[in-house]
Order: structure tokens, then sequence, then C-alpha cells
């Protein structure tokens, strides 16, 4: 992990007092306790500071053997006080010495949240944005992370990585650069979030498997039990969910539609991510194959957010004295164009895109499986 520059630029608008949140989450059905109310009852809402934060400033994410950065950590410190009406990220990419990856990569920009001590596997961390890198060319892109706010307080440690496999010395590209800065426009938002919760962070891992019943989605996207701050009046969620893999069978999980079903407290919300929009939203001038449509991302694009808004919760979910249950599903689909073991049947090679065979080659065919983080979202 390297840690690199951070700036914080302020002009002063007001500050008010905010008494920090603690919400619970757990897996499964256990209940948890309520959050105290997160705002001073004392209090009004008032603007906070302008500000930037500058995190990391061209930061190289390679691969060598010898050395990896594919995984880079900055710190960074934001503001405490105050409420914000617009807060934007964003984020570049740049070719280190004029030679980029020529590949498309995954890429995920995080928020260290409980760091577990043995190492970055067992830290904690909150997906802030995703996206995924063009085929050999920078790129840069925008989001809108106002939402987040309660996320953003005093001196953190934001972490990055991008899924590259090359290096300085490699004939295939030096990997990226990647520069990041997060705008706090002071105002009063259309609602104010108070807490974000999270529950699913598979935003770099590959354990959300599709289409292996030895490999169930109950057990990579367990069941959360979310408990809300008292103060509560709205909800939302937000999910990052990309598909990745090919040629199995539907040419999943990257090139098939797959739907998704989110249920918080009953109230079930439906969603195929897909984009079709490659051509006319990806960074243009790239090589390979950055036109073709996929599940919920194209190369040299921002990933957008599936939100929305949950309704039907009772006042005492709403008052945090009683947990809501929250639960993932994904459509219906068994991949038979994979190994399978003797007493689980016979792999189908007619099923197979590609004109793979069964067995996965890390290239062609790669096992199907979705990038996914969720949070929930509370507003007073």
């Amino acid at each position: 992990m390297l840690l690199g520059r951070a700036l914080f630029v302020l002009t002063f608008l007001g500050s008010f007092s905010l008494i920090a949140c603690s919400p619970t989450t757990t897996e499964t059905a256990a209940t948890s306790e309520p959050c105290a109310d997160c705002i001073d009852a004392g209090t009004e809402d008032t603007p906070g500071l302008d500000a930037t934060v500058f995190g990391f400033d061209a930061t190289r994410f390679s691969f060598t053997g010898s050395e990896n950065r594919r995984t880079n950590d900055i710190a960074a410190s934001f503001p405490v006080a105050g409420t914000y009406d617009r807060i934007t990220l964003t984020l570049s990419l740049a070719c280190p010495d004029q030679k980029c990856d020529p590949w498309d990569r995954a890429g995920t920009l995080g928020l260290v949240v409980d760091e577990g001590g043995a190492g970055t596997d067992d830290d904690k961390v909150i997906e802030l944005a995703r996206f995924m890198t063009p085929y050999g060319v920078g790129g840069s892109w925008t989001y809108d992370l106002t939402d987040l706010r309660p996320l953003f307080r005093g001196p953190l440690k934001l972490r990055a990585f991008i899924d590259t496999w090359v290096g300085p010395g490699s004939a295939y590209g030096n990997g990226w650069a990647l520069t990041t800065s997060i705008e706090f426009h002071g105002g009063i938002p259309a609602r104010t979030p108070i807490a974000v919760i999270p529950l699913w962070q598979h935003s770099v891992d590959g354990s959300v498997v599709v289409g292996d019943p030895e490999k169930p989605l109950a057990t990579s996207l367990p069941d959360f039990s979310v408990t809300l701050p008292a103060s509560t009046s709205a909800v939302a969620v937000r999910t990052l969910v990309t598909g990745h893999g090919q040629g199995n069978q539907g040419n999943c999980a990257e090139f098939c539609k797959l739907n998704h079903t989110t249920s918080v407290g009953g109230d079930a919300h439906k969603s195929t991510p897909w984009r079709s929009d490659c051509r006319t939203t990806a960074v243009a001038g790239q090589q390979g194959t950055w036109t073709l449509s996929r599940a919920g991302w194209c190369p040299g694009s921002d990933v957008r957010p599936w939100t929305f808004d949950v309704a039907g919760l009772t006042e005492a979910a709403l008052a945090g004295r009683e947990p809501i249950a929250v639960h993932h599903e994904v459509a219906a689909y068994e991949n038979a164009c994979r190994p399978i073991a003797s007493d689980a049947g016979t792999c189908d090679p007619s099923t197979c895109s590609l004109s793979t065979g069964c067995a996965y080659d890390g290239a062609n065919h790669t096992e199907p499986f979705l990038r996914m983080s969720s949070v929930v979202i509370a507003y007073r």
C-alpha cells in the first residue's frame, strides 16, 4: 500500500454541529440495536464549507510479478461539519510514460471504514465509485456522491484497485496512472442523508459466482438485517453491479442479461444491468470490442449506480425500533458449460460460447461472476 499527497482546500460558508451515527447491520436474521439520533436536535442545517479534497495524484497501478501495485491507499481529510447539496468525484486515468494497459480492466474507488489488521483483504471498504478502463487510452469521469455525505468526515483512507496485470518492463504497457478529487459544495440538499449502511461489498473479489449450484448466491450474498437511525423519514438503496466472465452458456456473465431483485422490508425492486450505449458514451478512440453491449458496463466508462427509494416501511422500522430484512436474488441461470464434479452431472460442450471447452482457461472461458456492492441510505 502506498501513501501519496492529500490536499484540503476550504472556503468559508458556515458550519453546524453534527453527531456521528452508528447504524447497525447484520447478516442473516440476527437483530441489532437501533442507532442514536444522528442529528443534534438543537441545531439547524447550515451549509458547510466549500472544499476540494485531492486524493490520488497520477498514482501508478501496475503488476510486474515482483511488485504488485494493483491496490493503493491514500490519506485524505474531509469536512467534519455542514450540509452539502453537491458532492462530485472526478476520476481520471492516464498512461504511464504514454503506455497504458491495452486491456479493459475493472477499477474501483472505496473508503476504508475498518482496518482488519492482518492485511488489506481483511479491511472493510465501502465502494464509492466503479469504472472500467478503456482499451489502451486514458479517460475521465465524474460521479455524484452527494447522498454518501455521512461517510466523509475527518481524516480517512481512500483505497483504489485496478485489475491490471501489466507494468513497467512489460511488452503490454505500464499499467495506469490514477488521479482523483472530490468537490464539496456547501448547501442544503433536497433531502439530508444521515447514515450510509453497507450491505454486500464485492467490488474486488470474484466471489459472487452465478450459474453454479455448488456456489449458491445465498452464500456470497446473504440476507441482511438493518436497523435504521431513529430520525429516519426516507430510505434508498444504492447498488453497483456488473457482470463478468465469458465463453459460458449464454456467454455469461459479461455478455448476457440477468434480472436482479432487491427486497427491503418486503418492498421488491427489479433491474437488469445492461449497457447498450457504449458506442456513444464510452471513451472514443479505443481498440478492442469497446462498442459491444455488456452487463452493466462499457470499456472506458463509469459504472452507473442502480438506486431506488424504499416504500412501505413501518413507523417502528423508520424509528429504529425494529430491523428490516434485505434480500437479493438473481434470476435462475445454470451454466452447463463449466467444470462439473463427477457426482453433479456432466458438462455440455454444445452450450459453450466462443468455441470453448468445459474447462476454464483464464482467457476465452472464465467463470461467470458479479462485482456487486450495495448500501442503504437513510435520510432525515
